[in-house]
């Protein structure tokens, strides 16, 4: 795993946060900029406009147009994109550190002056929809949009997507009051990893951002959530089955627990998940579990994909083993999820790409970035008796259920 002895941060004036962590083996240099302006703040009416913002912010910026801010780039070899989140949207990028002084300006723009033309909201809005549609393609993924919007409380449950009825009526207005209200430095992080030089990359941001300015609220729930059970029929033989429970937030000092105890649930074919239902019953195609936190709340999903012949039996069996979890973990198992746990960080910190998202999102977590080492010590403490102590007393608890398919199931 490349050492990475340090990570360094920085706060300007106007609230905008600046992490970065040098690798001395790279010679490419990422960058993960976040800004507050994720699903959960769109407006009420026009939720899909992050969708929409993240086509509408590459097609132009500063003072090129669209195919001109687009040959700057690629002339630089810079590879990049955007999209939305929960709480930020995102613009992320990669490229020869050497190219920084010429490609930071062009990217920041894309924050800080997108050109929001009228010309091209047709076309981005077009993207948008069939984004949508191809949802009808994917059921799997139909699923955990429909669980993320029944678990979670308004407005963290929306769709990173959108919604027809609002995607349709949203004004090239719209998206540029959105992008005045949001895209501001209060609560931005801006991430580097990679081959850098920390005092000119303060300088080089200040430079360009020292006089953004504002500030956006963080959002907060405004509903309780509907949960329960929904099933959406389609006329197929298959049938895609999406749980989620709620779990710790990502900010508890135990998370690095939970994700030990989801890595033996789901943490490759030896899994417990994949060798009971897949494995020993043969009852489907393809099953697995995955933590999904953010700083202030957490919860277990979990996916099954079968046919329509045994997707009670499926149901009845997934929800049986994510319960059993709170009976404790074999010493066999949970040498599997660690070494599963320190092959990702190893993965991690072999791509620049990763550690900018990971220190950008740590910043915004916990309140600082963590060094690849930090987390790996904090999975060496891990202990069979602390993993057993913690899925003790975290059972999990009651479930949605969301199910695609021919028939509805008894939950």
């Amino acid at each position: 795993m490349p050492r990475m002895e340090q990570v360094l941060q920085h706060q300007f004036d106007n609230g905008l946060w600046l992490v970065a962590e040098p690798v001395a083996s790279a010679q490419s240099l990422a960058m993960a900029f976040l800004t507050p302006a994720g699903v959960a703040t769109e407006p009420a009416d026009q939720r899909g406009i992050g969708a929409l913002m993240s086509e509408m912010v590459c097609r132009g910026a500063g003072d090129l147009d669209a195919k001109a801010h687009c040959d700057a780039l690629d002339v630089l070899g810079v590879q990049r994109g955007t999209g939305v989140e929960t709480n930020h949207f995102r613009v992320s990028a990669t490229m020869i550190s050497d190219k920084l002084p010429d490609a930071l300006p062009l990217l920041l723009d894309m924050v800080r002056r997108p050109t929001l033309a009228e010309a091209p909201l047709e076309p981005s809005r077009d993207l948008a929809l069939q984004s949508l549609d191809s949802l009808e393609d994917e059921p799997n993924q139909k699923v955990f949009y429909e669980l993320r919007h029944r678990h979670f409380a308004q407005p963290f449950g929306r769709s990173p997507l959108g919604y027809r009825e609002d995607l349709q009526n949203i004004t090239i207005d719209n998206l540029r009051d959105h992008w005045k209200r949001t895209f501001v430095p209060g609560r931005s992080i801006i991430g580097f990893a990679g081959k850098l030089d920390f005092s000119q990359l303060i300088d080089m941001v200040e430079r360009y951002l020292g006089d953004w300015a504002g500030e956006f609220d963080e959002p907060v729930a405004n509903s309780e959530p509907p949960r329960g059970y929904l099933h959406s029929k389609s006329q197929t033989t298959q049938c895609h089955i999406g749980l989620a429970y709620d779990a710790i937030p990502a900010n508890d000092e135990s998370s690095i627990v939970q994700r030990a105890a989801t890595a033996v649930l789901s943490g490759g074919m030896s899994s417990r998940l994949f060798t009971e239902i897949r494995e020993k019953r043969g009852l489907c195609y393809a099953v697995y579990a995955s933590y999904f936190a953010t700083k202030n709340r957490g919860s277990i999903f979990s996916y099954a994909g079968t046919t329509a012949s045994e997707a009670q039996k499926t149901l009845d069996v997934l929800r049986a083993e994510l319960k059993r979890l709170a009976e404790g973990i074999e010493p066999d198992e949970f040498r599997r999820a660690i070494v599963g746990m320190k092959s990702h960080l190893v993965m991690q910190g072999e791509s620049t790409g990763a550690r900018a998202a990971a220190i950008a999102a740590d910043q915004y977590v916990h309140g600082r970035p963590r060094t690849l080492e930090e987390v790996e010590k904090k999975v060496d403490a891990i202990t069979l008796e602390r993993v057993n102590e913690f899925v003790k007393d975290n059972p999990a608890g009651a479930m949605t259920i969301v199910t695609v398919g021919p028939d509805e199931l008894s939950p």
